[in-house]
């Protein structure tokens, strides 16, 4: 049995953690409520721009986009939208196993030919010890999201789609649901999809000027920008309130443990006395 020392220094040293814990909570907790209001303003305006599209698309006309060729895929790019700390559970982890199996889901398609987009230094770092072909790296899009940086790489991406540089892009990250809640998604990016939803109920009070067409090739690209913005504020949104979650069970198992260092830290001070007290009556008889 470890001795009172020993105990109370490893007493000392949780409980040292245990600070730390809850200041990282206390932390990613403010982040979290700052993540989630630029997610609850962004998203209307993301689901009226869609809507607007939908309804574009649902009058049943032919329409055709550069951006939803479909082809035979010979080259394929991923999106993936990590963070760049750890000290948030299995965010990082699941992503990173998700982008292993999008890359070896194309089997007729050679590692080298699967070109990774990586938001984040734990997904470049990922990249580069499994020795994937990155195409550029995006570290501050994971820190501090902004529409600029994140429409940059959304064009990047359809240019190269539209030069038939890449036949497919997919798109892996976190969806923010709540605070308990986050949803991995791995959605195909491009050929963008033109097919409206069944349950989709079109609104044909619009007047179309200059032309349907024209207002058709500024729609696409702008949602497809917008689509590229909100992976990156949800996924900024689901790593804040990952690591709530991480830094919340850390301090709560550092409480559990504490309560148990206690009670064997007071059985063994009681086993010390009720020795020494044998020792002493034990002495008495002699």
């Amino acid at each position: 049995m470890a001795s009172l020392k020993e105990i109370k220094t490893r007493m000392q040293s949780v409980k040292s953690t245990q600070k730390i814990t809850s200041a990282m909570k206390m932390v990613s907790s403010a982040k979290l409520r700052k993540a989630e209001r630029v997610v609850a303003g962004f998203l209307p305006y993301k689901n009226q721009m869609t809507s607007i599209l939908q309804n574009y698309l649902a009058d049943n006309r032919d329409v055709s986009s550069i951006y939803a060729q479909r082809r035979d895929v010979e080259r394929v790019a991923v999106i993936v939208f990590a963070s760049n700390s750890s000290l948030c559970g299995s965010y990082n982890a699941t992503l990173i196993k998700r982008l292993q199996q999008s890359v070896t889901t194309h089997r007729d398609v050679r590692k080298e030919d699967v070109f990774v987009f990586p938001v984040g230094k734990k997904a470049i770092q990922a990249c580069k010890k499994a020795e994937l072909n990155i195409f550029a790296e995006y570290e501050q899009l994971a820190n501090v999201p902004s529409f600029e940086e994140a429409s940059a790489l959304a064009d990047t991406v359809m240019d190269l789609f539209a030069a038939r540089k890449i036949d497919r892009v997919k798109m892996i990250y976190f969806h923010y649901a709540s605070k308990g809640h986050q949803q991995l998604m791995a959605d195909t990016f491009l050929p963008f999809k033109l097919e409206t939803e069944e349950k989709f109920i079109a609104n044909s009070n619009y007047i179309i000027e200059p032309s349907r067409e024209e207002i058709i090739d500024k729609l696409i690209p702008m949602v497809l920008r917008l689509q590229v913005y909100g992976a990156a504020v949800e996924a900024s949104a689901s790593e804040h309130a990952a690591r709530t979650m991480a830094m919340q069970m850390a301090t709560d198992n550092a409480n559990d443990l504490l309560q148990e260092l206690n009670l064997q830290y007071n059985k063994s001070r009681q086993q010390s006395i009720t020795n020494e007290l044998l020792d002493i009556i034990g002495g008495s008889f002699k």
